[in-house]
C-alpha cells in the first residue's frame, strides 16, 4: 500500500488553515501542534477525504514557504464535484486565477495560486 500526501509549509498556518476552510472547505483532522515560539509544528486537514498536512517555516530547519514572486515547484491536483464554484470560492478569498474555470480533456479544469503561494489544479466533471 502507498499513500502520497502533500506536506505544505506556509507563511502564517493559522490564517492558511482559515483558508483552506473558508476557500476549499477543508477540516482540521489533526489539532495543530504548536511549539514553544508559537508556531504550528504541524497539522492535518481533510478536504473532501484528501489528505494534507501544513506547518509554519521554519527556516532554521531548511523548510520555507514558496516565494510569491515566482513560479511554483509542485502543483495540487485536487478533484471537486464543482470546478466554477470551488474556483469563484478561492477567488473571492484571494486566490490568484492562473486559468479557467474551462473545459478540459477530462471535464471542467481550473488552475490558481493561493495566498500562501501554492498553485492549485482543480478538476471535475463538465
Amino acid at each position: 500500500m502507498s499513500e502520497l500526501t502533500p506536506y505544505l509549509c506556509v507563511s502564517g498556518a493559522r490564517q492558511a488553515i482559515d483558508w483552506y476552510a473558508r476557500a476549499f472547505g477543508a477540516v482540521v483532522t489533526y489539532a495543530p501542534i504548536v511549539v514553544d515560539d508559537g508556531r504550528i509544528g504541524h497539522t492535518e486537514l481533510t478536504i473532501d477525504g484528501a489528505r494534507l498536512m501544513l506547518a509554519d517555516e521554519f527556516p532554521e530547519a531548511g523548510v520555507a514557504s514558496p516565494a510569491l514572486d515566482r513560479g511554483a515547484a509542485v502543483t495540487l491536483h485536487l478533484t471537486v464535484d464543482d470546478v466554477q464554484k470551488v474556483t469563484a470560492r478561492a477567488v473571492e478569498e484571494g486566490a490568484r486565477l492562473d486559468r479557467g474555470p474551462e473545459p478540459g480533456a477530462e471535464g471542467e479544469v481550473a488552475v490558481l495560486r493561493d495566498p500562501y503561494g501554492h498553485r492549485w489544479f482543480l478538476n471535475g466533471p463538465a
